[in-house]
């Protein structure tokens, strides 16, 4: 029975072959490499070894002989053991094992087996077909000496052109530098003025934002601070308090819309009045008009923090 034969075939399949009573190859896969000695590509490969401690029987060999050759379990193991005996007496005979398309086996001196794989079979199935392939140095250092040692052969010179003289040449050299100050002139102007207009129109569209902002005062601190104000013209109802601070609940543009507003903040409980139509044309509705600027600026955070975030405070001169 060539059992070297089913060791070959179960070694493409598997990492570990055992033969039991004797000891088991082992595969592992190894990367493809760069011989620089003789400058070559190796593609993935499994490298094979053999480990001699390895000898229980894991039963893949045995059960892979018996299914080939139809034969019982018992009686294929028999059959392997009589041929681990015989590897083991010949390798003790200091023989030397040959396995076809495996390797050789050995003993050393102090009676341990020693393994020398073929690398001539690649094991790995996901390499079959390719082969080592031959690749030529770059020599790079090579070119570039003979490039260097060229130049030196070679010399390289250069001759200036002879031009006409031309008594018209100097005024055109004068002539383009004359048109590209113009130019240059005329571009920056142009650059000036647009700088000018879109100053212009910053200003502008700043200006109306700053109209159409309500300005709201504010106190970082217990020392008193002058309330910034500003004028506003309002037409005043009679019967009205009469408040420099006003805690606005909203502008209107139309007067039924405040009037309604004011009833609806009176049922909840609030002193609304209506302040008149200001210079934009909106009718304005106050929570509460105050004296005090203190007692104005309780009045707003009591309404932010009950009612409405988006009140705010007017002073009117």
């Amino acid at each position: 029975m060539a059992l070297e034969h089913y060791i070959t075939e179960l070694l493409y399949r598997y990492n570990c072959v055992v033969i039991p009573g004797f000891g088991a190859f082992l595969a592992q896969t190894k990367s493809s490499v760069l011989d620089t000695t003789t400058h070559t590509f190796s593609p993935p490969t499994k490298m094979l070894s053999f480990n001699e401690q390895l000898t229980s029987n894991d039963g893949l060999l045995v059960s892979y002989i018996s299914k080939v050759e139809k034969t019982s379990y018992e009686a294929m193991s028999q059959k392997v053991d009589r041929v681990s005996e015989e590897w083991k007496t010949r390798l003790r005979s200091n023989e030397k094992l040959e396995l076809p398309h495996i390797g050789e086996l050995w003993l050393n001196e102090s009676g341990k087996v020693q393994f020398q794989p073929y690398e001539q079979v690649n094991y790995l199935t996901s390499s079959f077909g390719f082969s080592s392939l031959p690749s030529s140095p770059v020599l790079r250092e090579n070119l570039k000496e003979r490039v260097v040692v060229l130049e030196q052969k070679v010399p390289f010179a250069f001759t200036p052109e002879k031009r006409k003289e031309n008594s018209f040449r100097p005024y055109l050299k004068y002539a383009a530098v004359f048109l590209l100050a113009l130019a240059t002139g005329l571009t920056g102007f142009r650059s000036y003025q647009e700088v000018q207009n879109r100053e212009q129109l910053a200003r502008q569209e700043a200006q109306e934002q700053i109209s159409k902002r309500i300005q709201e005062a504010t106190f970082f601190s217990n020392r008193p601070m002058e309330l910034p104000t500003f004028t506003l013209d309002v037409i005043t109802k009679k019967g009205l308090e009469k408040g420099t601070h006003h805690v606005i609940a909203g502008a209107f543009r139309f007067r039924a819309n405040a009037d309604k507003k004011i009833q609806q903040l009176n049922q909840l409980g609030f002193r609304a009045s209506y302040l008149g139509a200001n210079t934009f044309g909106l009718h304005m509705v106050a929570y509460s008009s105050h004296n005090d600027p203190k007692e104005a600026l309780e009045a707003l955070k009591q309404v932010r923090r009950t009612h409405s975030s988006d009140a705010w405070l007017k002073s009117v001169k």
